[in-house]
């Protein structure tokens, strides 16, 4: 063999021991990240029971379906709960004054029992020195059938909220 044929045997061969230096790196590197992935499937599946991904995918698909119509049950049971609330009569207003100026002290009352909508019933106690008159009015809206006192109008506007035209009235003179 001539010196140059031995020369570009000896340079083939380190190339080719250079390749083979390169693949095992790049070998190494794949089965470093392969593991990884192998590690983070066991992870995402040890728990399930199940031997596929398709399957646990499947799974929790059904389960996120399932959560959405929880939510919407929850969601229109709510809505019936706060319409409830909204026309239970659970706003009261209490005012204490002196019917008659000559005598005694702030011994009638009117009491509001409304729900959001203004609407319930208003309780007057009118003292007198012999006697009290109590008195109850159907209230609806704020307003009712029997002519309303000035103070069992005020026990109406403590217990309850303003009407919704009043702040948007408000609101337009700004």
């Amino acid at each position: 063999m001539k010196v140059e044929e031995t020369e570009i045997l000896y340079a083939a061969a380190a190339a080719v021991g250079l390749l083979t230096v390169v693949l095992l790196v790049w070998i190494a590197v794949l089965s470093r990240r392969l593991s990884r992935l192998s590690r983070q499937y066991r992870a995402m599946i040890g728990g399930t029971g199940v031997a596929d991904l398709e399957t646990v995918i499947g799974g929790l698909q059904q389960r996120t379906v399932d959560a959405e119509r929880e939510i919407g049950r929850l969601s229109e049971a709510l809505g019936r709960l706060e319409e409830k609330v909204r026309l239970s009569a659970g706003r009261v207003g209490v005012l204490r004054y002196n019917a008659f100026n000559e005598q005694g002290s702030d011994l009638s009352f009117a009491v509001a029992i409304v729900n959001d909508e203004r609407s319930g019933v208003v309780l007057s106690g009118i003292y007198s020195r012999d006697q009290t008159y109590v008195y109850a009015k159907p209230v609806t809206g704020g307003e009712s059938p029997y002519p309303l006192t000035p103070e069992e109008r005020q026990a109406i506007a403590q217990a309850g909220p303003q009407p919704a035209a009043v702040p948007a009235a408000r609101h337009e003179r700004r």
